[in-house]
């Protein structure tokens, strides 16, 4: 068995933890982790610095497409980063997140 863990930015702690809040409230994402971040990118024509903060949702692989959907009708930004990486982990803990996103 795998999963899948979504890689999302988000501009602040606030809708960070409302849209991670809302992922698994939907049973869309199991679990969610929040962090700070510093990232440093292209935009606009230029280098841009700044904090941002970061949620690293886990999912089983048959609710990506439910999860992508309901991540770009509650985000901020007008190019929003989702990557999403297949993990294995132990095999409790992958029938977890099974039971927890259907």
């Amino acid at each position: 068995m795998a999963f899948l863990l979504f890689y999302v930015t988000h501009p602040d702690e606030e809708t960070a933890r409302r849209i991670a809040g809302q992922m698994v409230e939907q049973r869309l994402a199991a679990c969610a982790n929040v962090f700070p971040i510093q990232s440093v990118y292209w935009w606009d024509g230029a280098v841009q610095s700044e904090a941002e903060w970061v949620s690293i949702l886990k999912t089983s692989l048959e609710r990506e497409a439910d999860l992508e959907s309901a991540l770009r009708t509650a985000h901020p930004y007008q190019t929003p980063c989702f990557l999403r990486f297949e993990a294995r982990a132990n095999e409790d803990y992958e029938r977890w997140i099974r039971e927890s996103t259907t």
